[in-house]
């Protein structure tokens, strides 16, 4: 099978799981017992502005009915309105995005360059005083709940040592000193593209300690999963003849070893996203970060459906669009995958 099939494939079957997520979440959202016409006129409103609400929206309809409207909505691109702003949910998310996208991107980021060398670094001591020590600061990192870690950060960077900022993405007074030309909403880009490293410099504080509490779980996992495949790797054939050649330990492991160890931590890699996008919802709420995460708990709290239920679409496609790049690196770097 071709990359090019493989692919395909896989996204066909990718469409396939958003529909079901897509018919599922809008049968549970709908049958939880709840008045959308109230929910977004609020709590004075009158009998006759709700039945107005309701035929304008559709939800006086059967549920077959609203559900068709739902599918070409969203093939539109249309998620609705949010009930608590009124807006439309796909600007809500769409204002809301590149800020949740840059943290998740620092935070992974984070994750592969440290996660990937402590676990090389662990199959090397094998056995040794540093192993354990690697051991069990992942074990610590998998274990804290990111709420506690994200407070604890604070307690300690903030309040004892006075180094960063406790919340948000920039400090308030850049809109005096250093204003933000907005191009893509992603500070850090934007900023180095117009030169502000002022800016720059301050969007680097604010996001170190959203970023480390965020990126300790998935440091941890992609650690542990990257010494686990390289432990059986180092076992195979082909690296104790390298090594009776005598190859370097160095570029044994880091050239023979690692390349080969490297797809099942792709794997955990790609999973690691759906946690992090979840994550968002505790450390967004912690740090006072204006992304989805504090959006999506907002929209919890007054029962939006709309919104969570665009929010969970979102999140959905996000997970399946990862999976499918991280399958096709599989693929790229061992062709035996695109048999799977």
């Amino acid at each position: 099978m071709g990359l090019l099939q493989f692919i395909t494939r896989r996204l066909m079957l990718s469409l396939l799981v958003l529909f079901g997520v897509a018919t599922i979440v809008f049968m549970l959202t709908r049958i939880i017992p709840s008045n959308p016409a109230s929910l977004y006129l609020g709590p004075r409103a009158r009998p006759a502005e709700i039945a107005e609400i309701n035929a304008k929206f559709g939800f006086d309809k059967p549920l077959i009915e609203q559900y068709g409207q739902f599918l070409k909505g969203l093939a539109r691109g249309d998620l609705g309105n949010s009930l608590a702003t009124k807006r439309p949910v796909t600007k809500e998310l769409g204002s809301r995005l590149a800020a949740t996208l840059e943290l998740m991107s620092v935070a992974m980021l984070l994750a592969v360059i440290v996660g990937i060398p402590l676990g090389v670094l662990s199959t090397r001591m094998r056995g040794r005083l540093g192993e354990a020590i690697v051991r069990v600061a992942t074990v610590v990192g998998v274990s804290l709940p990111p709420f506690w870690l994200g407070l604890l950060l604070q307690l300690v960077f903030v309040h004892a040592l006075g180094w960063l900022p406790a919340a948000g993405r920039v400090d308030g007074s850049l809109r005096f000193t250093a204003p933000i030309t907005s191009i893509t909403g992603l500070n850090f880009f934007d900023t180095l593209v117009t030169g502000n490293f002022v800016a720059f410099y301050d969007a680097f504080r604010h996001i170190v300690l959203p970023a480390l509490t965020l990126a300790a779980y998935p440091i941890g996992l992609i650690t542990r999963m990257t010494r686990a495949a390289m432990i059986e790797v180092v076992s195979q054939d082909y690296i104790r003849t390298a090594r009776a050649y005598g190859v370097a330990e160095r570029r044994v492991l880091n050239h023979f070893a690692l390349r080969n160890a490297v797809g099942p931590t792709l794997t955990v890699i790609g999973l690691t996203l759906a946690f992090m996008l979840t994550g968002t919802f505790y450390v967004e709420v912690i740090f006072a970060w204006p992304g989805l995460g504090s959006f999506t708990v907002r929209s919890f709290l007054n029962v939006d459906y709309p919104s969570i239920l665009g929010m969970t679409l979102f999140g959905a496609a996000g997970y399946v669009l990862a999976n499918l790049v991280v399958d096709a690196c599989q693929a790229l770097i061992d062709p035996r995958m695109r048999l799977a």
